[in-house]
């Protein structure tokens, strides 16, 4: 069992790396034309990143199919998206979209709900399509764009690994740790709704 001031301090520590990294994950913000920029993407927002390990985190709590069809699920319908934005098919409230996306995974993992797998997907799917469109609407429509997009989707696998990784590395504690990370996760999500980070 973990302690509550265990708890605590790693949702702190969480929080200040948190607020020490750029938000930069938004149309228009750096190079988007090769894989090394596309990998790159993800690891450069609180937003994209934080919902990227979230998946991940629900996934392995949920276990079963979960942990390869959610992950799945994100990764195909954020390249959908990735296309719509590309072919400038308008999406609405894809910025508010991305935003709730950290709020609600966030939630999602913190109050460890468990949801049917289809169900969990089509919550995935539609956050990860705001996700997506936003990274498309910014790519320029040559081979590079797609070179862009495969880097992005390879770095979300692998952030949706982490968070499978963590469960399996962390055994018995992974849930209650799972369930700080998410409720860190969320708090991210109001910061960067309301300015703060």
């Amino acid at each position: 069992m973990i302690s509550a001031s265990t708890k605590r301090s790693t949702l702190a520590v969480i929080l200040s790396l948190a607020a020490a990294m750029p938000a930069e994950a938004h149309v228009g913000i750096g190079t988007t034309s090769s894989f090394a920029a596309g990998f790159a993407h993800p690891l450069s927002g609180l937003d994209h990143m934080t919902v990227m390990v979230a998946v991940g985190l629900w996934a392995a709590m949920k276990g079963g199919k979960a942990v390869w069809a959610w992950p799945l699920a994100f990764v195909g319908v954020m390249l959908v998206g990735g296309a719509l934005g590309m072919l400038h098919v308008p999406v609405p409230f894809v910025e508010p979209g991305i935003l709730a996306s950290v709020v609600a995974l966030g939630l999602l993992v913190a109050l460890a709900i468990d949801l049917p797998v289809s169900a969990g997907a089509a919550v995935i799917g539609l956050f990860a399509l705001f996700h997506g469109h936003a990274h498309g609407t910014e790519v320029p429509e040559i081979a590079g764009g797609l070179e862009y997009m495969a880097g992005f989707a390879v770095a979300t696998a692998l952030l949706h690994a982490a968070g499978i990784a963590a469960a399996l590395a962390l055994g018995p504690r992974f849930r209650s740790l799972a369930r700080a990370a998410g409720a860190a996760c969320a708090a991210v999500g109001v910061g960067l709704a309301f300015g703060v980070l």
